[in-house]
């Protein structure tokens, strides 16, 4: 065969369908036989779109995300949302033609080295060193996807699809994961025995393992709170009793009143994220006297970020069922108190959800001047700038079942994650820890791509919207209806929220003056809804989703918000500013 016919094939045995890119010449001849395999390649407008939209596609499905694009330029674009699927731990295959062997080093057309460009967000690289490696290589970058649980980079010179060759399709390998160790969890299930007031942690790990079910077996045994990790809001059911919302910005004051109380935590599945344990509503919750038990795929992970008591490195689903096996027929001490600790899980749910209720705006003193303001403007909507707070309680009331929620990065977006509410898995997809702009529009077009059975629905301000709303262009060319709702407060407001707190309110390029999102989608062929009274917020999403599935349409809903802003996303990174030099003196 040759070795585009190589490359096809092993795609085909990994059972890839759909690939996300750019055409270009220097995959060309593969590319030329996508469609009689069973490979769709869908047409981004920019490769970073495609890279999230690989990665959308990987979380929902658990299989495979796959980008590809021209050598050069159209790797390079591929960066940062590749940098965003390491991550979010998903398992994106990233194909990276280059330059052909005859040129490399002459400076030609589109060259550049490109596997350095990859290696901090690659869990492995391969390069074809030979045409006739290139089934090998090909499987392996699939094989390590899956096994390392990250992305990888395929690269491949151009003039290496060319020729014949005699090739071997390597079958796909997956490994069995287990439970980690038996004197780990032993020392874990010693631990869970002896504790009081143990609280659960269900990270990621729990997602990628489609694990919930036990991580809810475990938790009803013990009786115990279950928090969900940073922007792993659909690690845990929301409508449990148990389930108590997630910890780090903008999360659930009642899950971290609750975890400030353990006296031992499960963190299971979760790599105990720096950001996602940082004090929040001004509260320093987690606890510095318990006893941590970590369970993470990755060894490396193990007590990196938080002092643990116990490390387990297995799969998140197969130790939950061993911590209970060791747990049957216990008597623990947690039992005594079952009762009592579940009443108070209600209460302080029941508090907090009162709170966000009554939590109508926000009270600092620039938010109350910026409602001032709007007071005295209307939005060219002609209706009235609403509280985003108002707004995302509205459109928490009015999601569908089965609803997939993609958020970008962003103040709004954040203060999101308190009122976002999961039943099931793989139902919700943040850009995690790399927090780049650009990220929900793309990776919900990558998830409808993977569960188009399934409703799809992307947040974004309007400064994140600014650096993807372009692929509006792909779901409406290619048929993957989405919704995406606009947050149109006109200013960058994370960053501002610092130039309020820092720097007196100077503010330096965090205003926007945008044209209407909604008629920007409707150009672009998609329908637009533009929102400026809270009562049709919950309607304009219901016909929104019915458009998207019933339809087939993707729309816009653009909500006319007012400038007032959340807390930071953390007052510790900046510090106030100091001026040396006489001309600043008044710049403090």
């Amino acid at each position: 065969m040759t070795p585009s016919e190589a490359f096809v094939e092993t795609l085909v045995a990994n059972d890839v369908t759909d690939m996300f890119g750019i055409m270009g010449s220097a995959f060309m001849d593969a590319m030329d036989i996508f469609a009689p395999a069973g490979i769709r390649l869908i047409p981004v407008v920019h490769e970073q779109g495609a890279a999230h939209m690989a990665d959308g596609y990987a979380r929902v499905s658990g299989r495979h995300g796959v980008v590809i694009g021209q050598n050069g330029p159209g790797i390079s674009n591929c960066v940062t949302g590749i940098a965003a699927a390491y991550w979010a731990h998903s398992p994106v295959v990233m194909i990276t033609p280059e330059t052909g062997t005859t040129g490399i080093g002459l400076g030609g057309f589109q060259e550049c080295n490109q596997l350095p460009m990859f290696q901090e967000f690659t869990k492995y690289q391969g390069h074809v060193t030979h045409p006739a490696r290139m089934a090998e290589y090909t499987g392996r970058c699939f094989e390590r996807a899956m096994s390392e649980i990250g992305p990888t980079q395929l690269n491949i010179p151009r003039d290496y699809f060319y020729g014949e060759i005699e090739a071997e399709i390597p079958e796909p390998r997956r490994i069995d994961r287990g439970p980690g160790g038996a004197q780990s969890l032993d020392e874990a299930a010693a631990l869970l025995a002896e504790a009081k007031f143990p609280v659960i942690v269900s990270g990621g790990g729990v997602v990628m393992a489609d694990a919930v079910e036990e991580c809810k077996a475990l938790a009803e045994r013990l009786g115990a709170p279950v928090v969900n990790s940073y922007q792993h809001n659909d690690s845990f059911p929301a409508s449990h009793p148990q389930w108590c919302g997630p910890l780090g910005y903008q999360g659930s004051k009642a899950g971290m009143k609750l975890i400030s109380q353990a006296d031992v935590v499960l963190a299971l599945g979760t790599r105990l994220g720096p950001f996602g344990t940082l004090p929040q509503h001004g509260m320093d919750y987690w606890p510095k006297d318990a006893k941590i038990i970590q369970v993470d795929a990755d060894h490396k992970m193990l007590g990196l970020v938080k002092k643990i008591s116990v490390g387990i490195c297995g799969d998140a689903k197969a130790a939950a069922v061993e911590l209970s096996q060791r747990l049957e027929g216990r008597d623990l001490a947690c039992d005594a108190s079952k009762d009592e600790r579940l009443a108070k899980i209600k209460a302080e749910k029941d508090a907090w959800e009162k709170e966000l209720d009554e939590w109508t705006h926000e009270r600092d003193p620039f938010s109350l001047d910026a409602i001032e303001e709007a007071k005295d403007e209307k939005p060219f909507s002609g209706g009235e700038y609403l509280h985003p707070r108002q707004v995302l309680r509205e459109l928490e009331k009015a999601m569908p079942e089965d609803v997939m929620v993609s958020t970008d990065i962003g103040n709004i977006n954040s203060v999101a994650h308190s009122y976002l509410r999961f039943e099931k898995p793989r139902s919700f997809f943040a850009p995690m820890s790399f927090g780049n702009c650009g990220y929900a529009l793309p990776t919900i077009i990558g998830a409808k791509t993977a569960a188009p059975h399934r409703p799809a629905i992307a947040y974004a301000g309007d400064g994140a919207w600014g650096m993807s709303l372009m692929e509006t262009m792909t779901a409406v060319r290619h048929g993957i209806p989405v919704t995406a709702v606009v947050f149109h407060n006109r200013q960058w407001g994370a960053e501002k929220k610092n130039q309020v707190d820092f720097y007196n309110r100077r503010f330096v390029a965090g205003e926007l003056d945008n044209e209407s999102f909604a008629e920007i989608g409707r150009a672009m062929g998609a329908e637009g809804i533009t929102v400026d009274r809270l009562e049709d917020v919950g309607p304009a999403l219901k016909k929104a989703v019915d458009m998207q599935m019933n339809e087939g349409k993707t729309c816009i809903i653009e909500i006319m918000c007012t400038r007032e802003l959340g807390d930071p996303f953390r007052r510790d990174a900046l510090k106030k500013p100091v001026r040396l030099l006489e001309k600043y003196q008044d710049y403090v």
